[in-house]
């Protein structure tokens, strides 16, 4: 590609962290290549069909990785321009400050961030503004402290979720409204307007937008970061390696693959590397070279280790009046996040999924077979549904970490019982209350569909930690800008910097952090 293919910056991966820092970088004038491994999501019915993207997973990709044992498995990514914000279910939750200190867990101690809550808080806010996040600050007692409301009221509770809502206050507990990013304008009675992009369906969570309404990378960052006239977008263009200079102190070459087998070579001042934990990691342990042989950013040790993904449970409660809900991806609670009367360690959160629908019932029916009362159809249980997730934190484990074999294949290891006394706890709460909360009390089946079929190794959606940052290169693979310790001109703003994972979803955090990067490498840039 001769000169044209030197560039100010390089990004690698268009989703939360890779999406957002292009849209900060856009408007600088300087040159900016995305490379996205994948292609442009096709719009078709099938986005919004049950069987297509839960049953049969037509638009995962098509690859497989290998657990501890050598067992191959298929994870739960998407190679999109978005990346897996196509997918996610957009619940765009701070951190709580706690999270970013020392937190003592049954099973260990989650470590502390370099930087504290305050010094992202305002990256949050601009976050939330630019994700067009809908929420209202305030209602969830245990949140941080906040510089700006949400530019969006929060998402009005459908009939049932109200009640639900009612009967949670009526227990003592605090439940507010969770904070999710949609393009949605609502008339006075809490309905998806005339004008409104977002028709307040059922197929928010786990679904790509059809309408183009769900706050995903590609509609709210990509798109109109490629109107500026500096910005570029290769896609299906998987990058293999990254090279350096005779010193081996600075990235030179980011070499990809192209659909026809070319190989393609790129050149940038900057290279951030934003394709997800796992395979960021992959990355930088392919890219090993004479003065790097553990991989790039690896003199530590720790690039591919400290691999979380949360400890989750997504249930499905029966009530006994029909619950009639379609954008049901409403309500959170945080009561027990830090810990509770009888347990004097964190559990996490719970909060609303998107509803269930017949076919996803009808595909979890091997495994709830003798669970639920025989006189009760697939739909009518659908009908009755009521759909929790739970989220607890995991702790960074050196030994749950990315690795490749000698052919380049990804094998990932993992504990999947690491930290999961406060999760168990957590649901036997929520099992306790079901009677006061009008569902049917010994009903309170685990949705596995959403959790990649029951494989927990497999459920890989809130994938971090591969590449965490830190004050101590002995420790950590960056810096408090995310650049690499060991190279002058290698970042990373995925969710692979995280030095711990918090209970909540991480995309947020991975947003504001891309901002807070974006600002550091514009004035870098000058």
């Amino acid at each position: 590609m001769g000169d044209t293919s030197h560039y100010d910056v390089i990004i690698i991966g268009t989703g939360a962290g890779g999406g957002t820092l292009a849209h900060r970088l856009a408007p600088s004038g300087k040159r900016v290549l995305l490379l996205e491994r994948g292609g442009w999501l096709p719009r078709e019915r099938d986005n919004w069909d049950s069987t297509a993207v839960f049953v049969k997973a037509k638009y995962r990709a098509p690859e497989f990785w290998f657990d501890r044992h050598g067992s191959a498995f298929p994870p739960e990514v998407n190679y999109y321009v978005g990346g897996n914000t196509k997918f996610y279910g957009a619940a765009l939750f701070r951190l709580r400050p706690e999270d970013f200190g020392e937190l003592r867990h049954h099973d260990g101690v989650s470590p502390a961030w370099p930087l504290r809550y305050e010094d992202l808080e305002p990256y949050y806010t601009q976050a939330e503004h630019l994700y067009l996040v809908h929420g209202r600050h305030g209602e969830d007692p245990w949140e941080g402290p906040c510089s700006g409301p949400y530019a969006y009221p929060p998402v009005e509770h459908e009939p049932r979720i109200q009640q639900l809502s009612d009967d949670l206050e009526k227990r003592g507990l605090h439940p507010f409204h969770l904070p999710i990013g949609v393009d949605l304008t609502q008339d006075g009675n809490g309905r998806a307007a005339h004008s409104s992009v977002c028709i307040r369906c059922n197929r928010v969570d786990g679904f790509p937008c059809l309408v183009r309404a769900k706050s995903d990378a590609q509609v709210i960052c990509v798109e109109p970061a490629l109107r500026h006239p500096g910005v570029e977008l290769v896609t299906h263009a998987r990058v293999t390696r990254l090279e350096t200079d005779p010193t081996g102190r600075s990235v030179t070459t980011v070499v990809a693959e192209l659909p026809d087998a070319e190989q393609a070579r790129f050149s940038a001042d900057i290279v951030v590397v934003a394709c997800g934990a796992v395979n960021s990691a992959a990355l930088l342990l392919a890219s090993a070279d004479d003065h790097h042989p553990h991989g790039l950013a690896n003199s530590s040790d720790v690039v591919g280790r400290h691999y979380m993904r949360h400890n989750n449970l997504a249930l499905m409660a029966i009530s006994k009046e029909p619950n009639d809900t379609q954008f049901q991806k409403t309500l959170a609670l945080h009561d027990w996040y830090l810990g509770a009367d009888d347990w004097d360690y964190p559990l996490g959160g719970i909060q609303m999924l998107g509803k269930s629908d017949a076919e996803q019932i009808h595909g979890e029916a091997p495994r709830w077979a003798g669970a639920v009362t025989p006189d009760m159809p697939f739909e009518v249980l659908a009908h009755h549904a009521v759909d929790f997730w739970l989220c607890g934190e995991d702790l960074p484990q050196p030994d749950n970490r990315v690795t490749l074999d000698a052919d380049g294949r990804i094998h990932l290891a993992l504990d999947e019982t690491n930290n999961i006394a406060g999760l168990t706890r957590l649901r036997h709460k929520l099992q306790h209350m079901l009677g006061h909360l009008g569902m049917h009390e010994h009903h309170l089946l685990s949705h596995s569909i959403y959790l990649h079929k029951g494989m927990p190794i497999g459920a890989t959606a809130h994938q971090a930690g591969t590449v965490r940052f830190g004050d101590d290169p002995a420790s950590s693979a960056l810096d408090l800008n995310c650049k690499a310790h060991d190279l002058d001109n290698l970042y990373v703003v995925d969710t692979s910097f995280f030095p711990s994972i918090g209970a909540v979803n991480p995309s947020l955090t991975a947003i504001a952090n891309a901002l807070r990067v974006g600002d550091h490498l514009l004035a870098r840039l000058g």
